[in-house]
């Protein structure tokens, strides 16, 4: 370990597992990627070394080390304990299971030798007091919720729980800065965390908008994809606010009143789960574009477009 930057336990080997484990070995730091059985850890293995080799062929590699250099990070455990033993880092990327969360955690938390180690989860949906109370390390252990493909989408929402401390998220910003993720620490668990609460806000409006026949599926896609969306991949709403404008204070007196009273004719977030006749329309829309069996090529397309973006905002300057 001693040309490494530290350990690094990854307990999940599905594209989650590997992406983190791609991240991590960028950064320097020894990969350990442990799942139930050793035919998954070493498939998951092989798989993360073809992943190096391809985005070096491209020109995508992140960080200063080699493709050779990163792949000698990336190591199989085939124990839980091997996996997680003096790590400076867990990361949990198993299925959105509750129940199989709170059994991991368990088995980690039995596992963990010092009280460096902090315990991330990759959850996207779970409150982290739901699966780590009664630990001997809950105050080490939290939410690390990466945004799909993480490899080139990188913001990652760190939640804590009641009980972890701040040290501990602090460390763990500090180690996700260090291997070129845009970490955000949120001070308090809340249901949705924050993308998903403002992706929710969305996708409320949207649903509302076409059940009213204001506006189609497709030309909802066309306002976020070729309007809002360009905007957003440089700027935050608030810095958007601060240049629509002479500044912010300029847009908050010309705006806001106008803001509420648009927003005071929101109605409220809709029962999608009960609105057959919507969801069918934005169902129809969708499969007309991008038919069933195309989804997987879908999928290669805008991963393939978000590299090309990563790449660019890397370029560009801050």
């Amino acid at each position: 370990m001693s040309s490494s930057k530290g350990k690094i336990g990854i307990v999940g080997s599905g594209l989650i597992g590997q992406n983190w484990a791609l991240i991590f070995a960028s950064g320097g730091y020894e990969v350990h990627l442990y799942d139930r059985s050793k035919e998954l850890v070493d498939n998951a293995i092989e798989k993360t070394l073809a992943t190096i080799e391809l985005y070096d062929t491209k020109g995508i590699l992140r960080g200063p080390l080699t493709k050779d250099d990163q792949k000698k990070l990336i190591n199989p455990a085939y124990t839980l304990k091997d996996c997680v033993e003096d790590c400076v880092h867990v990361q949990e990327a198993v299925y959105e299971d509750l129940s199989l969360k709170i059994d991991v955690f368990k088995q980690i938390d039995a596992c963990i030798n010092n009280d460096r180690t902090t315990i991330g989860s990759s959850t996207s949906c779970f409150l982290p007091s739901k699966f780590t109370d009664n630990l001997n390390y809950k105050h080490n252990c939290l939410v690390v919720h990466p945004v799909n493909p993480p490899y080139f989408v990188p913001l990652i929402e760190i939640v804590p729980a009641p009980w972890t401390s701040l040290d501990a998220a602090l460390k763990v910003r500090n180690l996700l800065e260090q291997v070129g993720q845009k970490p955000i620490n949120m001070t308090r668990e809340i249901e949705g965390f924050a993308v998903n609460r403002i992706q929710y806000a969305i996708l409320n409006e949207a649903y509302n908008l076409i059940r009213d026949d204001v506006i189609s599926p497709e030309d909802i896609d066309t306002v976020m994809r070729d309007g809002l969306g360009m905007r957003y991949a440089f700027l935050g709403p608030w810095e958007v606010t601060h240049l629509n404008a002479r500044n912010f204070r300029e847009y908050a007196k010309q705006f806001f009143k106008g803001l509420h009273n648009v927003s005071m004719t929101f109605k409220e977030p809709p029962k999608m789960y009960e609105d057959h006749q919507t969801t069918n329309k934005i169902a129809e829309s969708l499969e007309k574009r991008i038919p069933l069996d195309k989804v997987e090529e879908r999928k290669k397309w805008r991963d393939e477009r978000l590299m090309e973006l990563s790449m660019l905002k890397r370029k560009a300057p801050q």
